[in-house]
């Protein structure tokens, strides 16, 4: 019964043991077949958590495992961006010499990481598959060993890393030390009986919010995040910028919600400043970057503003629409970096704003594709940016918070600037790079598909936020 619940990650747990021994006897030019498996691993994760998803939660290995409808949807958002990463990333590699079984094999550790993650029923779980990823993230930033700015930003993540988790780490014992267990429901139990709050929960409160807030990339502890984005390699930055919202998130729902719940009105106050200092540090510092990375590493700082008012709601339906904001987060954030490496070619990185100039004059269909982007992120309706703030706007609404609402509404029009500022760049600026695009056929396909998502979902936003809702 435990292993059932379990199938995913045990067959991914086995695939990377098989990806490792094929990995060791192929030549370099042969890593493609790295990739190949490495996409039919991702394949198999999939069938195997959706012939095993449960009708409901199913508790294995003593309490301290859990496989429920949420944690399975989550797994597959997973799945599906990792591939979209691996899909995005090949034909990049290859012309930077960077296609090395190790990009593959870090990213698929990292994926076991968030799926132990997304269904930890226990602290030390949850601890245990934060560390899975965070360890093969900071290799994978430092993953080009040839750049002094990659080493550089490893260095930094690393170190701002473990200070974080040692933080949420200590936090953890504290809630030990005052409830004696570690599983998720029992604490919520525990402070669920009367009693007030002392200092010492309040004590264990802040350091564990600020592990989360760390792996959010929130304010005032996202000084990691533009350099490590920048200093990337832009497939890295790309796995960092989309599938690991989802850890964050699932990290989130884990503690703030099915553990400590009940202190909801203890927690709600310190996520409030989290919440208001990101929206407005990401979205006016992000006005200032030329460079087009670091603008969306101030811009994902902005959208976890967002995502936290789903929690600062503490309700059903806030739970919700913060879990429906990170997905369409994810599928945006996949689509801007994807486009960023679409346009970069062996020895040029089209990362700064003016390598998007006259972008129409190149491609008119590709600059079509960076305009629907940019407006979703920017919230413009008919795309599905709009529909998620307003999901997130409303919750926050229905509990009473207006004055949260109306900051989240100005600095939303606040950001659209820099987000329609790369849109003018594109349709109006002269184009300073002339060179042709000749993208794959399968990125070529993926990248649209990826931007016509954004459309068809705002049209029709109903299915995913429906399906957000029944299974949480």
């Amino acid at each position: 019964m435990d292993l059932t619940a379990a199938a995913p990650e045990v067959f991914l747990a086995l695939a990377i043991c098989g990806l490792l021994l094929v990995d060791v006897f192929l030549r370099d030019d042969q890593r493609r077949v790295t990739y190949y498996l490495s996409i039919v691993a991702l394949i198999g994760a999939a069938a195997t958590s959706a012939y095993y998803m449960p009708e409901t939660s199913i508790v294995a290995f003593d309490g301290s495992f859990v496989a429920d409808p949420a944690g399975t949807v989550l797994k597959m958002v997973a799945y599906l961006t990792v591939a979209v990463v691996f899909l995005y990333s090949r034909d990049y590699l290859e012309a930077s010499g960077l296609m090395k079984g190790e990009f593959f094999l870090l990213s698929l550790f990292g994926l076991l990481g968030i799926m132990v993650l997304v269904s930890a029923h226990n602290l030390l779980t949850l601890y245990l598959g934060l560390e899975l990823l965070a360890l093969s993230q900071y290799a994978l930033v430092a993953f080009n060993r040839e750049s002094r700015i990659s080493a550089e930003s490893a260095m930094k993540y690393f170190v701002l890393g473990a200070i974080a988790s040692g933080t949420l780490l200590y936090g953890i014992s504290l809630l030990y030390g005052l409830t004696g267990t570690l599983e998720l429901p029992a604490l919520a139990a525990q402070f669920t009986a009367p009693g007030g709050v002392g200092v010492a929960t309040l004590l264990a409160l802040a350091f564990v919010l600020v592990g989360v807030a760390f792996k959010f990339g929130a304010v005032p502890f996202h000084m990691w995040l533009p350099d490590v984005y920048h200093g990337a390699p832009t497939p890295v930055t790309l796995y960092l910028g989309s599938v690991s919202k989802v850890a964050a998130f699932a990290l989130a729902w884990r503690i703030l919600v099915e553990a400590l719940g009940p202190l909801h009105d203890s927690w709600r106050d310190m996520l409030i400043v989290l919440c208001v200092l990101s929206l407005a540090i990401g979205n006016v510092v992000a006005i200032v970057q030329p460079n087009l990375k670091r603008m969306l590493a101030y811009s994902t700082i902005s959208h976890v503003g967002f995502i936290f008012m789903g929690f600062i709601a503490g309700t059903e339906e806030g739970v919700e629409a913060a879990m429906y904001y990170t997905v369409v987060y994810v599928l945006m954030a996949a689509a801007a970096f994807g486009m960023i490496i679409l346009l970069s070619r062996k020895g040029f990185e089209a990362e700064n704003l003016d390598d998007f100039k006259g972008l129409n004059a190149r491609s008119p269909w590709f600059a079509l594709v960076m305009l629907m982007i940019m407006f979703s992120m920017a919230g413009v309706p008919p795309f599905v940016g709009f529909y998620a703030k307003l999901v997130v706007l409303g919750a926050v609404l229905d509990v009473g918070l207006t004055w949260l609402a109306a900051v989240g509404v100005l600095f939303a029009v606040v950001g659209a600037f820099y987000y329609i500022r790369v849109v003018w760049y594109m349709y109006f600026a002269e184009a300073t790079d002339t060179a042709p695009l000749f993208p794959g056929g399968d990125m070529k396909l993926v990248l649209s598909a990826n931007a016509l998502a954004l459309l068809v979902l705002g049209v029709f936003p109903g299915g995913l936020l429906d399906l957000c809702a029944r299974v949480l």
